[in-house]
């Protein structure tokens, strides 16, 4: 278990790395005005799962063994990166499951399996995620306790804390679309998503 004092410490620290926009947060600002709220919850999944993936790795010293064969990290990345860029030009022409349709209507939206894809791709071949938590974590664990309760409980603290900000970007993007829900107004919000998806995925490749 983990001390008050050190909880205390970790959660503020926690709260602002991640209310700080990201990939993660940028995508879910993105699905929350192409998709809504409620099915952006199925990308929120598959990135908490990469998010708790990275953060059990990071934890358990993995992630330094990982990060010294880099080859397949680097391609698995550009070729989520690529995916990414890939879906944000079809929406930027207002084409495809991912781009709102003219008339507002719920249509044809992405499927629920490939909003979980792109929440945990995006989670999980982030290069600086993968950093940041081997930096992060360890100052936090007493090596004079057990590893996996603490370990566990700085996870679910994590996790709690990022669903918090996905909910407040995915809802910000919900609200941005209200603004912007007739006509030009449409096709001007699938070109800032498209826009903001590309430079996701480019984000994802290079960084």
């Amino acid at each position: 278990m983990l001390s008050p004092a050190t909880l205390s410490v970790f959660v503020p620290t926690f709260l602002l790395v991640s209310l700080t926009p990201g990939m993660c947060m940028t995508l879910a600002m993105v699905l929350g005005m192409t998709q809504g709220v409620k099915r952006t919850l199925w990308m929120m999944i598959g990135e908490l799962l990469g998010v708790g993936t990275v953060a059990v790795a990071a934890g358990a010293g993995v992630a330094a063994l990982m990060l010294k064969s880099p080859e397949a990290f680097v391609l698995f990345k550009w070729a989520g990166g690529a995916y990414l860029a890939y879906l944000g030009l079809m929406m930027w022409r207002s084409r495809g499951r991912m781009a709102i349709p003219d008339e507002f209507s719920a249509g044809d939206r992405a499927a629920r399996s490939t909003l979980f894809v792109q929440g945990f791709i995006t989670a999980i071949a982030n290069p600086k995620g993968w950093a940041f938590l081997m930096v992060l974590l360890p100052p936090f664990l007493d090596d004079g306790r057990a590893l996996g309760p603490q370990l566990a409980m700085l996870v679910a603290v994590i996790l709690t804390i990022e669903f918090v900000c996905l909910v407040l970007y995915a809802t910000g993007g919900k609200t941005l679309r209200q603004l912007l829900a007739r006509g030009a107004g449409v096709r001007l919000l699938n070109r800032i998503s498209g826009t903001l998806m590309v430079g996701v995925g480019l984000w994802l490749a290079l960084g």
